[in-house]
């Protein structure tokens, strides 16, 4: 029997390349889906000693649909909860451009250093299908960046892959071990 971390797909998929579609009706098959989001965040980090299941987009588990799911309190690993974004879409970008890391779990072991906008504002739909808006600060700023490119069918490395010096490895212990230019170059998770 799989599990619902299996159903993760990871770069080079071209599934990831694909612009997620917008959700019309918030039926029982989104539902489905959005649970099944939740499960395999939830997995993943289980399966990982050294990380944290923070969000998920649903073209990662190749659902080319505009949801993203994103965890109310990812410094508490007990708090299984999520915030639903159904259609999210960033109405403004602020404040300075700021590099911090950045993992993914379609990027498995691989982190960079991602600019991104300090502040930015977001509208969606939320479960109940009603309007509302978020604007977010810091490290929750940079994870509505990061998933709302995911339904664009970007992902953080198309930000870096010009910046050979900006590609880490997650070692087994861990700690983040930058990588060398050659082993960038020949990585699947530029293509």
């Amino acid at each position: 029997m799989s599990k619902a971390k299996d159903l993760i797909i990871y770069l080079p998929n071209p599934g990831l390349r694909v612009r997620s579609k917008k959700v019309g009706l918030i039926d029982a098959y989104v539902k489905k889906i959005i649970s099944q989001m939740e499960k395999t965040v939830l997995e993943w980090e289980a399966s990982r000693e050294h990380e944290v299941g923070v969000a998920l987009a649903a073209i990662q588990i190749n659902q080319p649909l505009r949801i993203i799911i994103v965890r109310n309190n990812y410094d508490n690993k007990d708090d299984k909860s999520f915030t639903v974004l159904i259609n999210p879409v960033i109405t403004k970008y602020e404040g300075d451009e700021e590099e911090d890391f950045e993992g993914c779990l379609s990027v498995q072991d691989i982190y960079g250093k991602v600019p991104r906008y300090s502040k930015v504002r977001v509208k969606a739909r939320g479960l109940n299908g009603k309007e509302f808006r978020i604007t977010a600060e810091g490290f929750l700023a940079r994870v509505l960046q990061h998933e709302i490119d995911h339904t664009n069918g970007i992902t953080f490395v198309d930000h870096i892959k010009k910046n050979e010096n900006a590609f880490f490895k997650l070692t087994k212990d861990g700690q983040l071990e930058q990588i060398h230019d050659k082993d960038v170059e020949s990585s699947d998770f530029l293509r």
